[in-house]
């Protein structure tokens, strides 16, 4: 996979594509974007092929190991919520279309800045089973679990295979939570929600909105099939059960700015955190783990002003 000879231009179809001044300025206040249609059914019908493909066992690339935190659903796991860290790496079909260069560029316009690298991708699958616990996502925000990382302007594209509503256990946002002040910082850690105290988590919430005199406003995100639904790193997001007859199929993209790098950082319990890429990366000439190494962490955009 090489990104150095790589096009990023757009044509002007797509340009039109773009959120407009008034939705930068709306995912600034709201911290959440729904953008126009992005993919083309052709496109979405793929990556619903591909993950197919991917839990029957088609793997192009596998990981060359294991890090100790990732979310990596296999068959003899069951009918539960499916997780799979690095799909973009593992497979080829999906990471193409993953490194369209529209999505990196709608996320740049969001988060104003010049260059866009996946920083991490995972495929998603929750079954219509409502009574089923890990199809509900706790509220959390990323940045959260990314202590890691440098950036503040890393976001997150919530892509579905399909119409996605609130039936189904869409991507809900708390509104605004993204400009909220944290508490404390008692609750920064390297683990994924998913491996947290759902009750911890939606106290920590409510705390954290007391805190800052603020209303939580959920907003369930209807999404189209083609289009996207982007959160800034701060904001607030869960999802409920899904109700429906059919799976909730689903890639959540996460995105990181040109100038993120790694940084240590020592946790309120004194342990230095970590993340699933320092497992894997290469190494900067400084021996830290190199968030922009273009086998895990490939460029999507590239402004050329």
């Amino acid at each position: 996979m090489t990104t150095s000879i790589r096009k990023f231009e757009l044509t002007d179809a797509e340009t039109e594509l773009l959120p407009s001044d008034q939705d930068v300025a709306f995912y600034a206040e709201h911290g959440w974007y729904l953008s126009k249609k992005l993919f083309s059914d052709e496109e979405v019908e793929r990556l619903e092929a591909a993950s197919e493909r991917f839990y029957a066992g088609h793997v192009d690339r596998p990981l060359p190991g294991r890090p100790p935190r990732l979310a990596y659903w296999r068959p003899r796991d069951g009918p539960v919520q499916r997780h799979n860290d690095y799909i973009h790496y593992e497979s080829a079909a999906i990471g193409e279309i993953l490194r369209k260069p529209l999505l990196g560029a709608v996320a740049a316009r969001l988060s104003g800045a010049r260059e866009i690298r996946i920083f991490q991708s995972t495929l998603i699958y929750k079954p219509p089973r409502p009574d089923e616990a890990s199809n509900v996502v706790p509220w959390h925000f990323d940045r959260d679990y990314w202590a890691t990382s440098t950036s503040e302007r890393m976001l997150t594209a919530f892509i579905p295979f399909h119409d996605c509503d609130e039936r189904m256990g869409t991507i809900t946002m708390v509104d605004g939570s993204n400009r909220w002040r944290q508490e404390s910082r008692a609750n920064v850690t390297s683990l994924h929600f998913a491996d947290r105290d759902r009750d911890d988590l939606e106290a920590t919430l409510e705390r954290n909105a007391k805190y800052n005199g603020a209303a939580v406003r959920k907003v369930p995100v209807v999404i189209p099939k083609g289009h996207v639904s982007f959160h800034h790193n701060h904001t607030y997001h869960g999802s409920g059960p899904n109700r429906s007859t059919s799976p909730r199929r689903a890639i959540s993209l996460h995105l990181q700015d040109g100038e993120n790098t790694y940084r240590s950082y020592v946790l309120p319990n004194g342990e230095t955190a970590s993340y699933n890429h320092d497992f894997l990366v290469r190494r900067t000439p400084q021996g830290s783990p190199d968030y922009g190494d273009p086998a895990y962490c490939p460029v999507t955009w590239r402004s050329r002003f």
